[in-house]
């Protein structure tokens, strides 16, 4: 209650600042800008789809989160506040409800000479974020905010050097753990402009709390492991980066290190004092992992290769926050943000404590109406233990402006035992024709299919894993222009499939979509009525199993 007082009067100051500074000066009236994003879920439950059992379906039936942002500057600040509300929520927890409001962020920002001053909730990052990154990402209700200050100095026209102190935010409450770092980002321009250099180096601490040390040292004593409580209040990473462009080649390579720390370990299986065994342990060790991409562009090809070793390199606020919760870090992904339905069903998460990847991405147009596209990904274990392999194949033909194709066909290996928690499944294989087809009726009219069927593929390549069995999705979207678009779908679970005894004569299921958006100028309604599958779902890289939905969902989305 305390804090939403404090908030509630942060939030009216904050507008009464705005209101003074932009208006009481008639001969300044700066910048004011903003941007509203709302969602709301009506459950209606489906037992048939194992939709039901949460608070939502049993009986608060509307859930419901927005985030409104209001941006002002004058005077050479930049002022920022941003309010937050979720009503019966499930975007913290799919299993779970989540009522709160208050204020998300607040900011100030102001250039002092060559003197940049950044106080608040800050977002940010060091080289590609492997040491360090403040981030949000609300589909997963993920926003990983340094609350504190940060300053950046010019050195040099190319060279500036960045330091930053602050408590991580933890919803509208903040960690006790402090977080510090510092980076050097310089750019050096070879003989005759013919190569350049981006090079850089960041270092980070943090500093446990007491009261979580003390959780931790309790945690220790149970697995009666004594040199594993050599865990410390202060763990560190360094980084150094540095991206070469020659031509039309460009280079980018991260090597990070981390020192030992105690992180928690989900998949260590182990057998505890009374012999039982046990998933899931604190281990101490230190973590390193080494990050390069190689880009080739002329015209009409680009090519892309990826590769990425990471060990041990789990670095949070705190070893009690796992999975999404409390990163500092950000590990980038090792495959291509797949779009289409299936295609997207089966999405890798990154595996912070061992994973060694590789990506290549070809991408060719010979003409303005031809292009080709082929990627490439394999990620094991540190042992060479397959984890997710992936091959896309895409082939767009545009002819004139009337319509458009694209069709192709992905295959995919996907270790259900370490991304879904189902210990003992075998590697999941599938085959996945797709096809997209677009043709505009008139300048403002156009209509637009989508089709693609998945094949669970046992035998193909030795795995025997059907996980629910084959499916067929097919989409069909009228536009309107300016102001509307008309779309309604189906994934239909064709040839369904069960490993238990019991399910022998499951019946396919029909997952239809209904939906209608509305746009105008700068405002855009969402409407739709949705049956949803139990699936990954991920954002940015960062993924996260959520059961099935059965119900309707309205947004509203507008920026003035």
């Amino acid at each position: 209650m305390m804090l939403l007082i404090k908030q509630s009067g942060l939030f009216i100051v904050f507008l009464t600042m705005i209101y003074s500074i932009g208006f009481s000066q008639n001969n300044n009236q700066g910048s004011f800008s903003g941007s509203l994003e709302s969602s709301g879920n009506f459950f209606i439950e489906d037992s048939t789809i194992q939709a039901t059992g949460t608070p939502q379906y049993d009986h608060q039936l509307f859930g419901a989160e927005t985030w409104l942002d209001l941006k002002y500057s004058n005077f050479g600040f930049d002022l920022g506040v941003r309010f937050d509300l979720f009503n019966n929520s499930n975007l913290l927890n799919p299993q779970d409800s989540y009522t709160a409001q208050g204020i998300g962020r607040w900011y100030i920002r102001k250039q002092v000479n060559k003197l940049g001053i950044d106080a608040g909730y800050i977002y940010d990052q060091i080289g590609s974020g492997i040491i360090f990154r403040a981030f949000e990402q609300r589909p997963l209700l993920i926003d990983n905010a340094l609350v504190g200050i940060k300053l950046t100095y010019d050195l040099t026209p190319d060279w500036k050097v960045k330091a930053f102190t602050g408590r991580q935010k933890n919803l509208f409450d903040l960690y006790d753990s402090v977080v510090k770092g510092i980076s050097v980002d310089g750019f050096v321009v070879g003989d005759s402009s013919k190569w350049t250099i981006a090079p850089g180096f960041g270092a980070v601490s943090r500093t446990i709390d007491d009261e979580t040390m003390g959780r931790l040292l309790t945690s220790l004593s149970f697995y009666q492991d004594p040199y594993r409580v050599g865990t410390r209040f202060n763990s560190y990473a360094i980084s150094v980066y540095n991206t070469l462009s020659i031509g039309n080649f460009t280079w980018y390579v991260e090597g990070a290190y981390k020192t030992e720390e105690s992180f928690f370990d989900p998949l260590f299986k182990w057998t505890n004092a009374v012999g039982q065994e046990t998933i899931g342990k604190f281990d101490f060790q230190d973590g390193n992992i080494i990050y390069t991409s190689i880009g080739y562009a002329a015209k009409g090809l680009g090519i892309s290769l990826e590769g990425k070793r990471t060990e041990n390199f789990s670095f949070r606020i705190n070893p009690f926050e796992n999975e999404n919760r409390g990163a500092i870090n950000f590990l980038p992904p090792m495959t291509r943000v797949n779009t289409y339905r299936l295609n997207s069903r089966y999405s890798p998460a990154t595996q912070e404590l061992g994973e060694q990847a590789v990506q290549l991405d070809i991408r060719y147009s010979p003409s303005r109406k031809l292009g080709f596209l082929v990627n490439f990904s394999n990620i094991t274990t540190l042992n060479n233990d397959l984890l997710y392999r992936e091959i896309y194949t895409e082939v767009t033909y545009k002819y004139k402006r009337k319509w458009q194709l694209i069709s192709g066909i992905q295959w995919q290996n996907y270790n259900q035992d370490i991304y879904e928690g189902k210990p003992g499944v075998d590697i999941l294989e599938t085959i996945t024709p797709y096809v997209e087809y677009l043709y505009k009726l008139s300048r403002k009219k156009s209509i637009r299919f989508e089709g693609q069927y998945m094949l669970t593929a046992p035998g193909i390549s030795g795995y025997k894993n059907r996980d629910l069995g084959d499916w067929i999705f097919g989409q069909i979207e009228v536009g309107i222009a300016p102001h509307w678009i008309f779309t309604i779908s189906d994934m239909y679970n064709i040839d369904p499939y069960s490993d238990s005894k019991d399910d022998e004569n499951i019946e396919p299921i029909h997952y239809p979509t209904l939906g209608v958006v509305y746009t105008h100028h700068s405002n855009r309604f969402e409407l739709r009525y949705v049956k949803q599958v139990e699936g990954i779902v991920c954002a940015g890289g960062i993924c996260r199993l959520e059961p099935a939905f059965s119900g309707v969902r309205m947004s509203v989305r507008s920026t003035f």
